[in-house]
C-alpha cells in the first residue's frame, strides 16, 4: 500500500524534475551590466506598469480557450522576387511571414525578425507550426545586410535560420542587450547589442533600438534577463519602425518626436482574449492608433496568419484591422495588408 500511494507522488517529481532541467537547458543566458530605469542589474522591465503573463494566467487560458478557425494548410501566391537593392532614397518593403520582412531602403537590405522553420519552438516535434510557406525561399532573397532580432521569443529569434543567414549572407546582426551572447553560442560573431536609445551606424543608415512594452524569456529561468526592442531604421530615404512585439503605449508617442516616419511595421495579432494577450500585444484597433500617433506615412500588418499563438482565428486580424481603419477613417491604401512575399515601392511623403 506504501508503495502504491507513493509512486504518483513519485511520477509527478519526476515530470517537475524533468521539466525543471529541460527548462533550464532551453533558458538564454542572462545580461549583466550597470543599473538603469529599466534594469536592476538581473531584471529588466517595462517602464510602465504591464503584467506580464504568469503560470496561474498560462493555465486559465489553457482551461479556457476557445481557439478561432485556422486551416491546416494555407497555399499561397506565387511572389515576384524583390530587386537585388533599390537606390539611395528608394524604399521597398516585402512581407515574407510573421514578423519577417525585408526592408530596401537606401542600397541596403533588412530583414526583420526572420523566422523560415516549420515551428516557432525549440523543438522540431512540438509547438506552433506554420500553417503556410514563407512568402520567399532562403534562395530567393537578395543579399542581407542587416538582420535585426527585437526579442528572444522563439517566433522572433528563430537560431536555425539566423545560422543559415550567417553563413549565407555574412550580415551584421543587431538585437537588445543581453541577446549576442545567444547567438555567439551558435557561431554568429556579427552581432552587436543596442539599449533603449542607443544607435549603431551602418552607413547610410542608422539603426535606433526603441523602447516598447513587451518581455523576453525562452525557458524557466531567464524571464526578462534579455531586453526586448522596437527598432527605428533612419536614412536618407526616410525613417522605417518596426514595431517587434509590443502593446499598447506612450513608446508611439515617444517615437515620433524623432521626426516623420515613412513605414511602420505594426503587429496585429496574438491578441485574444485580451485579458491574457493584451498586456503584451497590440490588437488591430491599437495598432491603428499607434499608426496615428506615430504619424506613419504608411503602415503594414504584420505577426498574423503563420502561426497560432492565441485565441483569434486566421483571418480574424485582417478582419478586425479592417474594421478599424473603416471606424478610424483610415485608407486601406496607408495601412497594407499584403500577401506572404508580396512586395511594394513605399511612395515619399
Amino acid at each position: 500500500m506504501t508503495l502504491l500511494y507513493l509512486l504518483p507522488v513519485a511520477l509527478v517529481l519526476l515530470v517537475v524534475a524533468v521539466a525543471n532541467v529541460v527548462g533550464r537547458k532551453l533558458s538564454a543566458p542572462g545580461y549583466s551590466g550597470p543599473e538603469s530605469d529599466h534594469f536592476d542589474g538581473t531584471h529588466f522591465r517595462n517602464r510602465e506598469d504591464v503584467r506580464l503573463p504568469d503560470v496561474g494566467m498560462g493555465v486559465r487560458y489553457l482551461l479556457t480557450t476557445r481557439p478561432g478557425k485556422w486551416d491546416e494548410w494555407r497555399e499561397i501566391p506565387e511572389a515576384e522576387a524583390p530587386p537585388e537593392r533599390v537606390n539611395r532614397e528608394e524604399l521597398r518593403v516585402t512581407f515574407i511571414n510573421h514578423a519577417t520582412t525585408l526592408i530596401q531602403l537606401d542600397g541596403l537590405n533588412v530583414l526583420t525578425d526572420p523566422i523560415w522553420s516549420e515551428r516557432a519552438s525549440p523543438f522540431a516535434w512540438a509547438g506552433p507550426r506554420r500553417r503556410h510557406a514563407p512568402g520567399l525561399a532562403l534562395a530567393e532573397l537578395p543579399p542581407i545586410d542587416l538582420v535585426l532580432v527585437s526579442h528572444n521569443h522563439y517566433d522572433h529569434l528563430n537560431v536555425p535560420t539566423l545560422t543559415k543567414l550567417a553563413e549565407r549572407h555574412d550580415p551584421q546582426f543587431v538585437v537588445g542587450l543581453g541577446n549576442a551572447t545567444l547567438l555567439r553560442r551558435h557561431g554568429i560573431e556579427r552581432v552587436r547589442e543596442l539599449d533603449w536609445g542607443h544607435a549603431l551606424d551602418c552607413e547610410p543608415l542608422s539603426i535606433i533600438a526603441q523602447r516598447c512594452r513587451h518581455f523576453s524569456g525562452r525557458g524557466f529561468v531567464d524571464r526578462q534577463r534579455n531586453l526586448w526592442v522596437s527598432f527605428l531604421i533612419e536614412g536618407p530615404g526616410g525613417r522605417v519602425y518596426f514595431a517587434g512585439d509590443t502593446s499598447y503605449g506612450s513608446h508611439f508617442v515617444e517615437t515620433a518626436t524623432r521626426g516623420p516616419i515613412r513605414l511602420a511595421i505594426l503587429p496585429i495579432g496574438a491578441y485574444e482574449p485580451q485579458w491574457f494577450m493584451g498586456p503584451v500585444h497590440l490588437n488591430p484597433a491599437e495598432a491603428v492608433r499607434a499608426h496615428h500617433e506615430l504619424g506613419a506615412f504608411r503602415s503594414l500588418a504584420m505577426h498574423y496568419g503563420t502561426f497560432r499563438l492565441s485565441e483569434e482565428g486566421q483571418d480574424t486580424p485582417v478582419e478586425d484591422l479592417r474594421k478599424a481603419l473603416a471606424a478610424s477613417g483610415v485608407s486601406d491604401d496607408s495601412f497594407w495588408l499584403l500577401a506572404p512575399g508580396e512586395g511594394r515601392n513605399v511612395p515619399s511623403p
